[in-house]
């Protein structure tokens, strides 16, 4: 039986949790994401629900990890005992379905910025590097499937052997590693980015709430995109939970902590894409693609754009392994939980090549599946609204059923309340209602317009 994986200590689950939080869920997802609904009052939307029903569910999943001791099928089917209820077991198959969808196809983008990694790396061998970036388009990437899959295949070959060594020897160290180097990135990449012109229009976009430009779909996708930047509903977080060891900081504050510097990151994101994106197309993103089009002509451009290209995507691609790690740790962990006798390494490998095979769908939508589109869309971004904005809701509404029955009530309040401190005590009250019944609430609401405005387009 595979040895069970810990945290060496909380600053690990803090590099991890945070890793996993902030891939390109926050520095591609999020900028079209905000430009698509409107800017300033999705914004505003977004923090708020990130620091109530975002943080909410991050806590009680941590809580269900740590108190179960498991990840989330089998958290799921000790609670389905328990309760005698069998169907609590789906909500952990859902859970595990959609991180190996997601991470099928989050795959495909990370080969994307592999792509525009390598070439910016070969622009700087070339006599004039201007003319060489110039040929470089994401809709010919699209529309070469083979390449596509080539490029996700190594992205998930490293990301598997990463996983191989080990939470504590494999992911641990290279986020260490790799966190530090995100961070001084981003604060260069920003710099220079709200230098440019278009940031004084930028501000105005992202700042200056106008809750007429929001629809039917906004409060869907602000869970949706909170819930997949925080990596809630995957069973990431109840995976990390189960890696405390028993006198581990105050879960409380670890979820209150993951939530700020993430929310904060998704703010830093939207500032450091859009002055890039109105720069180049004089409007907000609002197409999952249009980043990869306009940044690499307005670095050619630029004074010394290529060593500013090869820094940026550099930056994103281990933004992005950071996330596929945390999504890869728990389908491993998750496998070996389930085949206690299978090896870590081969439970990675098996995961990893089920990933692949999947994988072939959205690496080949621009060719073989070209045609397969529902409203004007195709595979890949019928793939992320599908999973992100519709099941990933629902899993979250499992999660919060899961914490509800399966930790009883004397459990949930000894892992809330901090005896040190009153206001963990009047904090517990509020958490509870909104884990009951504004979380839900909102999930309902949201799918709900959803499906409303399927037929108000």
């Amino acid at each position: 039986m595979s040895k069970r994986s810990s945290f060496r200590n909380r600053f690990s689950f803090y590099l991890l949790a945070i890793g996993s939080a902030c891939g390109l869920g926050n520095l591609w997802r999020f900028p079209y994401i905000v430009g698509e609904n409107g800017g300033g009052a999705f914004l505003l939307l977004y923090v708020f629900l990130a620091l109530t029903i975002g943080m909410s569910l991050l806590i009680a999943e941590l809580m269900v990890g740590h108190y179960t001791g498991v990840s989330v099928l089998a958290a799921a089917k000790k609670v389905s005992q328990q309760t005698k209820r069998k169907s609590i077991v789906a909500f952990g198959w859902l859970s595990v379905i959609i991180s190996v969808v997601t991470l099928a196809y989050y795959s495909v983008i990370c080969g994307w910025v592999l792509h525009y990694l390598t070439q910016f790396l070969m622009s700087l061998f070339q006599k004039d590097s201007t003319v060489y970036l110039s040929h470089m388009s994401v809709t010919m990437l699209q529309q070469s499937g083979w390449l596509q899959f080539l490029l996700a295949s190594v992205h998930l070959l490293i990301s598997v052997v990463i996983v191989v060594k080990g939470l504590g020897d494999g992911v641990e160290r290279w986020i260490t590693s790799l966190l530090p180097v995100f961070g001084l990135l981003v604060v260069v990449l920003l710099i220079g980015s709200l230098s440019l012109e278009s940031t004084p229009e930028v501000l105005r976009f992202l700042f200056y709430p106008d809750f007429s430009k929001l629809n039917w779909n906004s409060l869907g996708h602000a869970v949706g995109h909170v819930f997949f930047t925080l990596s809630l509903g995957f069973g990431t977080m109840v995976t990390f939970g189960s890696y405390f060891k028993k006198d581990e900081e105050h879960l409380p504050t670890m979820g209150l902590r993951v939530t700020l510097i993430d929310t904060l990151i998704s703010i830093v994101a939207v500032l450091l894409i859009f002055p890039i994106a109105f720069s180049m197309s004089k409007q907000p993103l609002t197409d999952p693609s249009l980043l990869f089009e306009v940044l690499p002509r307005f670095l050619s451009s630029y004074k010394g754009g290529v060593i500013f290209g090869l820094t940026f995507f550099l930056c994103l691609w281990l933004a992005a392994l950071n996330a596929s790690l945390g999504l890869l740790e728990t389908i491993t962990a998750n496998l070996v939980e389930k085949k206690p006798k299978l090896k870590r390494s081969v439970a990675a490998s098996i995961s990893g090549l089920t990933i692949l095979l999947i994988t072939v769908f959205p690496a080949f939508s621009g060719t073989i599946f070209k045609n397969f589109k529902m409203y004007g869309h195709g595979l890949i971004e019928i793939f992320d609204s599908f999973l992100i904005n519709g099941l990933l809701p629902v899993a979250g509404l499992g999660m919060v059923i899961i914490a509800l029955t399966g930790l009883p009530e004397k459990d949930r309040k000894d892992l809330f309340i901090s005896q040190t401190s009153m206001t963990s005590q009047v904090m517990y009250s509020h958490w509870k209602i909104v884990l009951m019944w504004v979380l839900p609430g909102i999930i309902i609401l949201g799918l709900a317009l959803q499906i409303i405005g399927l037929f108000f387009r």
